[in-house]
Parts: C-alpha cells; structure tokens; sequence
C-alpha cells in the first residue's frame, strides 16, 4: 500500500468519509447494504477526494443496536458479507488511494457474546470479573445512581448471579471490566487481528466510558438539575458524569492502544469523546504527548448551534486547552440530525447550507469527517413510529425521535427503485424528496452540492496552511466568523456570513489581499479595504 506524502503522519489534516454499511448499498436484495456494496461504490468516495473511509460496525451481532453490540470482535456478521468480502474491500480501498478505519466497540459487547455468557454462569468461572457485576444494596435496589445513555438505570439484575451488572447503553450492552488487565489482553488481541488483515486505523467507540469508578460512587446533580432550571428530554442529562466515565485509568490502556498501532506503518487512531462539561479536557489528556490516540472527536459542533460565536468559541477553546494533541471536526454523523436540517433556517436553502458547511468545514484548523450523504446535501428523514428500528427512539419517542432520521439509505439513482440502494424493501424508508438530491442528479452539474463539494476538498489539499497551518481568529460582526490560516510561506484570511442578510465586513487595518480565491459559487468579493458578503457568504483570499 503506498503512503501519502505525508507518510505515517497522512491522519493529521486528512478528510475521512464514514460509511454507515447498512444504508450505503445493497447488493443482495435484501434492503440492507452490505461489504460488496460498500466496495461498489469507493469510486464515488473516492471521487470527492478524501484520505480515508470510517466504516461503522459489521461485526457478528444481535443488531439490537445497530451493530454497536458485538458477538464477535473477528467475524463479519452474514447480513453484511464475510471476511473475504471484507479483505477485497481493502484491497481495493487501497488501490483507490484510501485508507480504511474500522470502528471497534470495546466498551462493552453484546449479551450473547460468549465472554458475557460464560461471566454470567455463575461467580467462580474463569471469567467472572470480565463485566462489572456488583451486589445489590440490602433493599435490593441497584448499586448506586448511575443512568444508562439509553434510559433508565444503568444496572440490570441478573437472575443467576444474583448480582447487577452495568450497560452504560441497552441492558443487551454489559459493559468489560477494564480493571481487569486480561479484559485489556482480549481486546488489544480482537485489534490485532483486523491490523494484521491490512486495516490503516481505527475509530474507537465511547472512547472515555471504558473505565468505572471501582468504589461505585454515586454521581452528583447537575447544578442545573438541583437549580430546577434544565429541560432535558433524557434524565441521564441531569447528572454530573463523575464516576461512570472518563476515569483516570483510561490513559494507561490508551497507551497500550498506541503501542500496539505503532508496531504497524503508518496506522491511526481517533476516539470519539461524550463527554458533556470535560470534553475538552478529556481530548487533550487524550492526544497529547503523542503517546495515546492521535486525534479524538467530540460533539461540539454536532449539536443545534449555527451561529459565528459558537464555531470561534469551540475552535479557540481547542487552541487554548489542547497543546500538541489534533482534533477531528465533523457537523454530522450516524448519531445526530443531520447538519442541515438542524441548521437551515425557515426559508433557507438547505443546498446553500451544505455549501457553506463544508466550505466552512474545509477551512477550520484540524482533521474533518464527512457523514455519507451530506455530500448530497441530505435532509433529515421524518421516520414515522412503526418504521423506527433505533432503541434510543423508541425509548423516548415522541420527546425524541431517534437516530434513524439521519441513517436513511443512500439515494444513488433518482429514477431507480428505491434510488438504487435496493432491489428489495429498505431496511428503513427511503424519503421521496431524496430522489431529487441523488448522486446521479448531481453528478456534472457544476452548481451541485456534490460538485461543491469535490471542489472544496480539492482546494483544501492545495493548500497547506489549510492542511495544518495555524489559525488566528480575528474580531468582528457577530454573525461574520473570520480568521487567518497560515503555513510559511502561505498566509490566507476566511470570512463567512452566517446572517441571511447581506454583510459589508471591514478588513482588520494594515491587511492587505493580492489574491482572491476562486471556487465555484463563490458568493463574495472585495470591496475596497471591505469584503461583500452574500448571505452565507464565504470568502477566501491570500494576505501579505
């Protein structure tokens, strides 16, 4: 496999796609996509010019979430392929010129997972501390007041046993006991064997919940719960996360982590971060010192806010707390309402707001991660109750309505049935108004989305102070965002309009622009020692 120019450091500034495996192509039939449709369509991935695919969980399991609750860490499961499937996808990744990241769920498994069934059977076998089991209190109750992510308590009463055992998700997602270094063994062996078949890295799921407080201390009120003030749909929001997350004992295993990628050329690692009041300082304790994991995501502009202020304050809040550590900026994913259906404004063109998005994306000092589809300029799907296949929504329907909004399958061909994902029924519906942003309609249309976005990404690549220079922000209008980018001997200066009104924004004193950058659908200019800004505006340019 030939490296990029870059070589062993190719992850730092690189574009990831990520690929959610059962909305992306079906080549079977059976409405859900699968690895051989995953190997389909790299060409398209390819063609938008990005370094690596993230391929969400195709591992043997139940699927009562969505493949993040694993049997088995070394077997695909059949509705997606099989291992030959997946080695030719490798294959041919590499001879497009992508890198491939695998996720690994290592935070819990599945319930019928042989290590949980065995550790289950009683309390002398061989694996009887490789999940966290604990008595309950003398009334019965659980062991403290922890709250699963997916509702109510975190601790399911196990009939044989007798004990508790901890899910930080569903009751079918039993939390390892990472206290226990064979535990560690296991799942560093379970990595091991999918480097050795040619993997380039790694996301790394719920990457802070891998250790428990081992006293299993109550975690404290949110000080907005006790002040009566917060409105959170899910309670696990009202609590302070203490002691059932991002322990201190999470460094040494990262570091085990690292050491075993290390032994491989050139391989990467990025861990996503939930993390709601420490998630900053959690990705610098994370990636700093270049001993752990290389980069780390977090949710901050994953959420609602579309505003100048918000994106400057998370970037700068990055550049002060987080010294040699890297980050991965993403506005959308498997997890979340897709980016521009949470920020398109009454009105607003949501084609407009995924060009500004990614040129916006494009341009912000760190590594990035597309979401399959927003490329399109996806929406997100209206999934009526019956239709849900998400736990989390059909936990809290209809306060919240789940994920499976934004996991709708790809629409490739507009005419086509089922828009070409499918011969068969989707596993979820596919939206009708899908079909008119389908990768067909927009391929060579050179105001697309699509198009946008190749040009985008092709921009990024040449230039370095985009890739890994610094960022200086610079004061202004509250809904204009501007700041320098800079890598010797390249200086640039990026301006964006988030307000719907046109903006005359003044160049800081003494700047001066001797070129404009020219990208398509470009929709600002210079204006003597002013830039006009067209609603949405973005402007790029080259300062002295």
């Amino acid at each position: 496999m030939s490296e990029t120019k870059h070589g062993a450091d190719w992850w730092r500034g690189s574009v990831t796609y990520q690929v959610y495996p059962r909305s992306f192509q079906d080549t079977t039939g059976d409405g859900s996509g699968d690895l051989k449709g995953v190997t389909r369509r790299l060409a398209h991935i390819a063609s938008l010019g990005v370094d690596a695919i993230w391929l969400s969980p195709f591992f043997k399991s139940p699927m009562a979430d969505m493949g993040y609750d694993v049997q088995d860490y070394r077997t695909v499961d059949p509705m997606f392929g099989t291992l030959e499937d997946f080695d030719a996808l490798v294959a041919e990744a590499h001879r497009q010129g992508l890198k491939v990241i695998i996720d690994q769920v290592l935070s819990h498994t599945s319930d019928r997972h042989p290590w949980f069934v065995e550790s289950r059977a009683d309390r002398t076998n061989a694996k009887t501390d490789w999940y966290v089991w604990a008595d309950a209190k003398p009334d019965g109750t659980a062991p403290n007041n922890w709250l699963s992510v997916f509702g109510g308590s975190s601790w399911e009463w196990d009939s044989v046993r007798r004990q508790y055992y901890l899910h930080n998700f569903l009751a079918s997602q039993p939390d390892l006991n990472f206290h226990n270094p064979e535990v560690q063994d296991a799942l560093l062996e379970a990595v091991r064997f999918w480097l050795e078949r040619g993997v380039d890295g790694f996301r790394l799921d719920t990457v802070n919940y891998y250790f428990h407080d081992r006293w299993l201390r109550d975690n404290p009120p949110l000080d907005e719960a006790m002040a009566g003030t917060i409105t959170a749909t899910n309670p696990y929001m009202y609590q302070t996360h203490l002691f059932d997350k991002t322990q201190a004992e999470n460094l040494g295993f990262l570091r085990r982590f690292r050491a075993l990628l290390d032994e491989y050329e050139g391989r990467a690692s990025v861990g996503e971060i939930g993390d709601e009041s420490r998630s900053l300082q959690t990705l610098a304790a994370y990636t700093e010192g270049g001993d752990k994991l290389h980069m780390c995501y977090t949710f901050d502009l994953l959420g609602p806010e579309f505003l100048a202020r918000h994106v400057r304050g998370c970037a700068e809040a990055f550049e002060k707390n987080v010294k040699d550590g890297w980050i991965c900026w993403a506005f959308s994913n498997h997890d979340v309402v897709r980016h521009v259906s949470r920020w398109a404004r009454p009105g607003e063109d949501v084609h407009a707001v995924a060009k500004f998005a990614i040129t916006l994306l494009a341009s912000l000092r760190g590594s990035i991660c597309l979401y399959q589809g927003e490329e399109l300029g996806l929406t997100e799907a209206e999934i009526a109750f019956e239709d849900l296949r998400d736990p989390y929504g059909i936990r809290f329907w209809p306060g919240f309505k789940g994920r499976d909004g934004c996991r709708t399958p790809m629409v490739w061909e507009a005419g086509a049935a089922n828009a070409g994902f499918s011969t068969g029924k989707p596993w979820l519906p596919i939206p009708e108004e899908h079909r008119a942003s389908a990768a067909d309609v927009q391929q060579g249309q050179p105001n697309s989305v699509l198009s946008h976005y190749r040009a985008m990404l092709a921009l990024r690549k040449r230039h370095s102070s985009l890739m890994r220079g610094s960022i200086t922000f610079i004061d202004g209008q509250d809904d204009v965002l501007a700041f320098f980018r800079e890598a010797s001997p390249e200086r640039l200066i990026c301006v964006f309009n988030f307000a719907q009104e046109e903006r005359r924004w003044m160049l800081p004193p003494g700047t001066l622009i001797f070129d404009e950058i020219e990208f398509p659908g470009r929709n600002a200019a210079l204006d003597g020692v002013a830039i006009r800004l067209q609603p949405l505006g973005c402007f790029l340019g080259r300062v002295l």
